[in-house]
This record gives structure tokens, sequence and C-alpha cells, in this order.
């Protein structure tokens, strides 16, 4: 089935979600795009995309969001991946190098702003948060927006890193910080929001990224086989 959609908005932006697996980065995108959750999500290539429209400041923006990250067994050297992406037919070859290191320069090209975010439970998880920002200074464009978010806040029993320690970090970078929950919703759409105004302020009153023209995307559905598994 191919279906063709026609779209017109002022702004069309692209954001990255990167991070450790299981920081919850699919959760945090279906929250925000479909306004969903699950506690079993399923994810079978590690890689998920989703468009939202939104009104900001009276335009309206076209998000293409993508979120990717290292998933079980994409950690080991010199491994390659080739799978199909069913919501949107995208071909992916990832190298795997560290277990951070597993995403290639095509997921950063062309991006507006990207999210790194870590989980407030695993100390590893925003320990590994430098290793992800050094990736975007080596492959993502020089004045790329930066988002760092604190996923899964509502586990305040497991919390290891606390907020003013991530928050000091942000700050002597000049990055944005918030803490996140895609279970209960909490901060999710002000994340997306507040990524979708910096870049937008960064372009100015009279620039634009893919303004004003309709847009057509061509999406295929694909059948995959699902293997359970957590957000990643």
């Amino acid at each position: 089935m191919s279906v063709v959609m026609v779209t017109e908005f002022d702004y069309l932006f692209k954001l990255l979600l990167i991070g450790d697996s299981g920081v919850g980065k699919s959760c945090l995108l279906l929250r925000f795009a479909d306004d969903t959750y699950t506690e079993s999500y399923i994810s079978t290539i590690g890689v998920d995309f989703k468009i939202r429209t939104i009104e900001l400041d009276g335009k309206t923006i076209k998000l293409q969001i993508v979120s990717v990250g290292p998933s079980p067994g994409l950690g080991v050297r010199g491994g390659r991946l080739h799978r199909s992406q069913a919501l949107l037919r995208l071909q992916w070859d990832t190298a795997g190098q560290e277990r951070f290191r597993t995403i290639t320069s095509s997921y950063y090209r062309g991006a507006h702003g990207i999210i790194v975010v870590y989980d407030v439970t695993d100390q590893e998880s925003f320990n590994n948060v430098k290793q992800w920002l050094q990736e975007i200074d080596r492959y993502a464009s020089e004045n790329v927006n930066k988002l760092l978010v604190g996923n899964k806040c509502d586990l305040t029993t497991r919390k290891v890193v606390d907020y003013t320690t991530a928050k000091e970090f942000a700050d002597n970078l000049g990055i944005p910080f918030l803490e996140t929950s895609a279970k209960s919703a909490t901060n999710v759409e002000q994340a997306f929001m507040t990524m979708a105004a910096e870049i937008k302020k960064r372009m100015g009153p009279g620039a634009t990224a893919g303004a004003g023209e309709k847009s057509n995307v061509k999406i295929q559905s694909k059948p995959v086989n699902p293997s359970p598994g957590g957000c990643c």
C-alpha cells in the first residue's frame, strides 16, 4: 500500500532523539506524536519515525522526528544492520562501534535540532551524555540546536541523577534542560515545543526551513516480524 499525503506548513524541522538504549526515547516520541504509552513497546529495528504538525507563534510547523540509538545487538564491533522501517520506508546501515557510538553521520545530517535523552535512574546513561554530545559535534551542523532531557522522572524512589547536577551540566554547555516522564506525560509536550521554539528563534523572523511549499510524503506499509522489547 502506498499513500501520498499533501501537507502545507510554514516550517519543516527535522528532529533527532539520541541516547543510550532503554532511556525511553521511543516512549517520548510516542507520547508526543500519538499521546500513547505502553510498558511493552515493540521496537524491531531501533529506529522510529513520527510526524507531527504544531502551531507556534501563529506559524504551522511540521516536525519530522527520528528516534534512534543503540539497541540490543548493535554494540558489536564491525556489526552491520540492514532492516526496513514499517512506518516510513527507510534504509539504515549502522556500523557498530562502542555502545554510545552506533550511529553514523547520516542520522545527524540535516537535523535542525537534536534531543539527547538519559534515564534519571541510570547513572551510566547520564555519564554517556558527554559522548553523545561529542558525536553531535563530530557529525551535525555547527549551529544545530540541542536539548538535554532526563527521562523517567516519575520513578522518584529510583532516581540517581539529581536535577541540580544535570541542570548545572546543561547550563555550563548553554543547553536547555528538562526532566520528563513519558509514562505520566510530564514535560513531554514542553520538551518538543521548547526545541521547536529554539530552532525557530535561531532561524530568525525572515527565515524558514522547507517553508510554504506543499510537501509530498510517501508512506509505505510493509509487514515486519515484531519482537518484544522495552522502549529504546
